[in-house]
């Protein structure tokens, strides 16, 4: 009888742990999806050299910080062409309009990265890039982790 006792005991310890377990995993499942507005998180692919093209990727990225403000996390992943906007001496031609956004948009907290294979092509290294810009080894890598990190992924 004792053992019996003992045995529903531990089931019955073990299913409550179950349900205090669950219930933590669901207020953290709750706090990280829809309807949490701090945790907008999106990745720009920035990849081309076109200034019609960087107007169109800067104006989205500053329309969400816009419309999120401080409830979302943008990274711009930077690689080939495009790489040019996060030099500090552009190789190719990067028009003021875009270099003075890149900037007001690193102030807001946007988060630059830029792909380090792209810049050794270009015999580049961190001294070469404006201060705020992150080096990633691999920038398509670097869009594939955010996206599995729960990062929306955005290409224009």
């Amino acid at each position: 009888m004792k053992n019996s006792v003992g045995n529903i005991k531990h089931v019955l310890a073990t299913f409550m742990l179950l349900i205090i377990s669950y219930h933590v995993l669901a207020e953290e499942e709750t706090l990280r999806f829809p309807g949490d507005p701090t945790l907008h998180n999106i990745v720009y692919q920035f990849n081309k050299a076109d200034q019609d093209y960087h107007n169109a990727v800067l104006f989205s990225v500053s329309e969400m910080v816009r419309k999120y403000g401080d409830n979302i996390t943008i990274v711009v992943t930077v690689i080939g062409p495009g790489i040019h906007i996060l030099a500090k001496n552009p190789l190719r031609s990067v028009s003021e309009h875009t270099k003075q956004k890149v900037k007001s948009l690193a102030e807001y907290g946007v988060k630059f990265h830029a792909c380090g294979n792209t810049m050794k092509t270009l015999k580049w290294t961190k001294d070469d890039m404006l201060p705020f810009v992150e080096i990633v080894n691999v920038g398509v890598a670097d869009i594939m982790e955010l996206q599995e990190n729960g990062y929306s992924y955005i290409s224009l």
